[in-house]
């Protein structure tokens, strides 16, 4: 019996999203300092958090006056709303990693693979821009 071997698609899929995991970790370290050090003023009094804990992410956004989606944009220079850039890099690394393997696929002349990879990334957009949404925030 063979050992399962991984591909080269695969294997640069791996060292993709690992760069990017350990990237966007390091930024959110950095961005939580800048935070909890007060570097740049949070958008939430840190003294009236503990209000919002028991509440619902719907009365959090009302109460604070931000709008839901992408409107977290325009308060990006704020220490509580910086920690959402790692977050974007994190969330995003899957989308990067498809479109690396996009060329992988091409070259190994894997059509199929190719299609379901940039299916995988036209979902993955459409569900980030707030195009599909069926229910939660």
């Amino acid at each position: 019996m063979s050992p399962l071997k991984a591909s080269e698609a695969q294997l640069f899929y791996a060292t993709i999203l690992n760069r990017l995991a350990l990237f966007g970790f390091a930024v959110l370290v950095v961005a939580f300092f800048i935070y909890i050090l007060r570097i740049l003023t949070p958008y939430v009094p840190l003294s009236e958090v503990p209000i919002y804990w028991t509440q619902s992410s719907h009365h959090y956004l009302e109460a604070a006056n931000i709008q839901p989606g992408w409107g977290w944009l325009s308060k990006i220079g704020y220490g509580d709303f910086l920690v959402y850039i790692p977050i974007i890099i994190l969330a995003g690394a899957t989308i990067v990693c498809y479109a690396g393997v996009i060329f992988k696929f091409l070259k190994a002349k894997e059509h199929i693979l190719v299609g379901i990879a940039v299916l995988e990334i036209v979902v993955l957009l459409a569900a980030a821009s707030g195009l599909l949404q069926a229910g939660g925030h």
